[in-house]
């Protein structure tokens, strides 16, 4: 039965995303922005709701027991950005393997996929020296989680500011198709956008939800700890939406929307929930902890060094797969 519940799910999180992500190109084409805000943060933002609600209510609203709370709320700040980095950026070149060939290339804009990357890479760091502050002294961790919410702010800013001249230079958000809501004759405004926004994104919610509970009872009857849970498990669940929706565009040809669908979750990720985790847990290291932390920006950086470099092709993303796997292998070794 659990594991019906998780195909039922699954198949709700791809019709969500189909949903949604039709919806937000026609919100980007309507306001005129270019394909790096929309995908860094608009979709961003919107698909990593799950995996923001799961360390707040673990930590906010959990079990009884603290220790667990802690564990999970822990492990799903820290398993969502590893997740993305690793098997969802493998799995997105996979998907166009057959089309483009293992020598293909990717074609994400360049300055908004290093921007990504830079504040990720720097507040990630940042995440991970916090580890190491001894959590008596209060004022530090907070500082340090001040200061990470502050550094998403200016990130943000920067995205923006930097919209006008992507635009100008061909980087426009274009909708390829008719709006969903549109097919049954409703007109294609700004409210009915808003409207399919929001139906998607609450799908996409219940569906990850509703998938979580299964993921979590399976888990269960499989014997697995909270913290590797929340690490491995969790995140499978949680970042559905970001891999579905990076698919979908990187078939249709969008590299700069389904990357900045990523990378954008990966600074929300590497700053406003280490943040919460800096400031509400103890946030301390442990070996499954560090080596995920440490496994994460290694495939962050190499990406970087790949597009400083001169690009990407598809077969260079199966290193980011393979580094999940050596994950795997030094937390059950």
């Amino acid at each position: 039965m659990v594991f019906v519940q998780l195909l039922a799910m699954l198949v709700v999180i791809l019709i969500a995303a189909e949903v949604f992500t039709n919806a937000l190109e026609h919100l980007g084409e309507k306001l005129g922005i270019s394909e790096g805000v929309t995908g860094s943060i608009f979709a961003a933002i919107g698909t990593a709701l799950p995996e923001t609600m799961v360390p707040l209510l673990a930590l906010l609203a959990g079990t009884q027991n603290v220790t667990t709370n802690e564990e999970i709320g822990v492990g799903a700040i820290l398993g969502a950005p590893l997740m993305l980095s690793t098997l969802s950026i493998c799995l997105m070149a996979i998907s166009v393997w057959k089309r483009r060939g293992t020598q293909g290339h990717l074609r994400p804009e360049r300055t908004g996929l290093l921007r990504d990357l830079n504040f990720f890479i720097v507040s990630f760091f940042l995440a991970a020296v916090a580890m190491y502050v001894p959590h008596s002294l209060k004022i530090v961790h907070y500082s340090m989680g001040a200061c990470m919410v502050m550094t998403y702010f200016v990130y943000v800013m920067m995205t923006i500011h930097a919209s006008k001249g992507l635009v100008e230079e061909g980087h426009a958000t274009e909708a390829e198709s008719d709006m969903f809501l549109c097919k049954i004759g409703l007109p294609n405004n700004m409210m009915v956008i808003l409207v399919q926004l929001l139906l998607g994104l609450g799908l996409l919610v219940a569906g990850t939800k509703g998938f979580i509970n299964g993921v979590e009872a399976a888990a269960q009857m499989m014997g697995i700890s909270a913290l590797l849970l929340s690490l491995l498990i969790i995140p499978i669940a949680t970042e559905l939406p970001e891999k579905v929706n990076s698919i979908l565009w990187i078939r249709k040809g969008k590299d700069t929307l389904a990357f900045g669908n990523i990378t954008g979750a990966m600074v929300f990720q590497g700053t406003l929930l280490p943040a919460i985790g800096i400031m509400l847990t103890p946030w301390e290291p442990r070996k499954e902890v560090i080596w995920g932390i440490v496994i994460t920006l290694i495939a962050a950086i190499w990406i970087r060094y790949l597009m400083a470099k001169g690009g990407i092709k598809v077969w260079h993303l199966l290193v980011n797969g393979s580094l999940y796997v050596a994950y795997l292998g030094l937390v059950f070794s």
